[in-house]
């Protein structure tokens, strides 16, 4: 992935890090089974079903708003604007969001308890390795108007 200098310097795309998070652990869940105990197989195929939807819905709706409004979804890339509207008026990183609902999901919808239980350990990667790059980044090139908006709007929710 070529890093663009006017960029937050992001060096790994982060899908690729909820992705093999994910793969791990319900690769791991072949070796070691943890079942849900006591979870109906339906219910947690179901609660999988609406927190993957949930997840899909919020990266696409903050993908999107970003298309319609001309700056860049990759963190490699140059941002030209400070999205407020949509999903970021409750939060300042819906596709990350979107992307550990989508990671939750599919963990519940397989049962897979490894996995979900890496999911925590995949958000301080991403908070630490991505989110902060992000934030000093959007801090020096926009200023008054990141900090403005990074006061009103939480990170997560």
């Amino acid at each position: 992935m070529a890093i663009e200098p006017d960029s937050a310097g992001v060096r790994f795309p982060p899908p690729l890090i909820f992705l093999g998070a994910l793969l791990l652990g319900l690769v791991a869940e072949r070796f070691v089974t943890l079942p849900f105990i006591g979870i109906d197989r339906w219910l947690l195929v179901a609660t999988g079903a609406v927190l993957l939807a949930a997840g899909a819905a919020t990266m696409l709706a903050a993908a999107g708003l970003f298309q319609r409004l001309g700056t860049h979804v990759p963190p490699s890339r140059p941002t030209t604007l400070i999205v407020t509207t949509g999903p970021y008026r409750w939060t300042r990183n819906p596709m990350y969001l979107g992307m550990a609902f989508v990671y939750a999901g599919i963990a519940v919808g397989a049962n897979g308890v490894i996995a979900l239980a890496l999911l925590p350990l995949v958000l301080i990667v991403i908070q630490r390795r991505v989110i902060a790059r992000e934030e000093r980044y959007l801090e020096a090139k926009f200023g008054d108007e990141y900090q403005s908006y990074k006061a009103k709007v939480r990170r997560w929710l």
